[in-house]
């Protein structure tokens, strides 16, 4: 593996953020391009799967991870009216047992700068959006916005649902409006004190046509988490996210269980969110350009685990570029394609549908799953 090889990674979210360090880690020369001048602790919190787990053993980074994360005993869904249980689903020790690494829920800003900080100093550079890419045959051309340009020999598109590496690739198409919105608000720990007896460390409420997710950020368990998933009328504003209310909250959970009420009630900050995604795109790469995370498979943030799939993503195609090297790149795109689409897919599928610990179902298929132990399953030329 020459060091003069490079590999650029386009977005340093969670899933690029992985992929550099895992393939830092397997020894290749790799230089990410992040277009946020910087990465800030927004408010938002992430699950992090025994399977996700697993790739952060690989890293290095379980154990500060774990650390830093609350630790539920239960994945509970609830009846949202009635607050009946509708499933318990074990995780804590069980987790560790059965499915053989910790479940968590942490605050996403903590574990991405977990993640920033294990990429090898140097190599990530902020403040460069994509402005074009060209495939030239042997190699790829990088141009940025701010007048800058790069060369590799593998470019990486982890950036995200309005990928500019897809859209090289499949060309331009707007993602789907859902028809659906999250609203997201992190609430400090002394505006929950009052209430700590009933609000339990992952619950999710749901009704026929929405649902509420609830969880703490921190070990310390300071911090309570909501995003919610809203039917909601075509979306009509420009941006990622608008601000919401406590009034606007409480006239779309009207009639669910005092305790989300009194949850709604604790907030200060509220945000609403569209939900986007895309149909599942019929290649994952072409020429020297492949794809992970959502610029790839987008879904519904309903099963906590689409940066799940973006890490696993990053995890695979490590390791089937150490298995061809990186001079036989179409082999290993064609082996990552074929060793993660129909998981992802299923994730996706399973998703989107928000059905997903609703009864009471073992979540082993997805828990379970190391993508290490899998046996690389040959590629298919497209």
């Amino acid at each position: 593996m020459g060091a003069q090889q490079k590999i650029a990674i386009v977005g340093a979210g969670l899933g690029g953020a992985a992929a550099a360090t895992l393939l830092q880690q397997a020894g290749f020369d790799v230089t990410v391009y992040e277009q946020s001048p910087e990465f800030s602790r927004l408010g938002a919190g992430i699950h992090v799967g025994p399977n996700v787990m697993k790739v952060f053993r690989r890293m290095g980074l379980e154990q500060p991870l774990e650390q830093m994360g609350s630790h539920p005993d239960f994945w509970h869904s609830r009846d949202g009216l009635s607050g009946d249980y509708l499933s318990r689903i074990p995780l804590g020790e069980f987790a560790r047992r059965e499915y053989g690494a910790a479940y968590v829920t942490v605050h996403r800003g903590d574990m991405h700068d977990l993640q920033i900080n294990s990429i090898a100093p140097g190599t990530l550079q902020f403040g460069k959006k994509l402005e074009t890419i060209v495939d030239e045959g042997d190699q790829v051309r990088l141009t940025f916005t701010d007048g800058s340009q790069a060369t590799a020999d593998i470019v990486i598109g982890a950036d995200g649902i309005h990928s500019k590496i897809r859209e090289e690739l499949l060309g331009a198409e707007a993602p789907i409006y859902s028809g659906w919105v999250a609203h997201r608000a992190l609430i400090r720990g002394e505006n929950l004190v009052r209430h700590a007896d009933v609000f339990e460390p992952c619950v999710k409420w749901w009704t026929d046509d929405r649902h509420m997710m609830v969880y703490h950020t921190t070990a310390k368990r300071d911090e309570y988490y909501f995003v919610t998933g809203v039917p909601h009328e075509a979306w009509d504003f420009q941006g990622n996210y608008v601000d919401s209310s406590q009034e606007e909250m409480l006239a779309a959970f009207e009639g669910y269980h005092p305790t989300v009420q009194k949850l709604i009630r604790s907030t200060e900050d509220i945000t609403k969110w569209p939900l986007r995604n895309r149909n599942p795109l019929p290649l994952w790469s072409r020429g020297r350009l492949v794809l992970l995370g959502d610029a790839c498979h987008p879904m519904k943030p309903h099963m906590a685990q689409g940066a799940g799939m973006a890490i696993e993503d990053a995890a695979m195609l490590t390791r089937c570029l150490q298995e061809t090297g990186l001079t036989d790149y179409r082999t290993a795109f064609e082996l990552y394609e074929a060793n993660r689409k129909e998981r992802a897919s299923r994730v996706q599928a399973v998703s989107n549908a928000n059905t997903f610990l609703r009864t009471q179902e073992d979540p082993a298929w997805v828990y379970g799953y190391d993508v290490y132990a899998q046996p690389l399953k040959s590629g298919v030329a497209a």
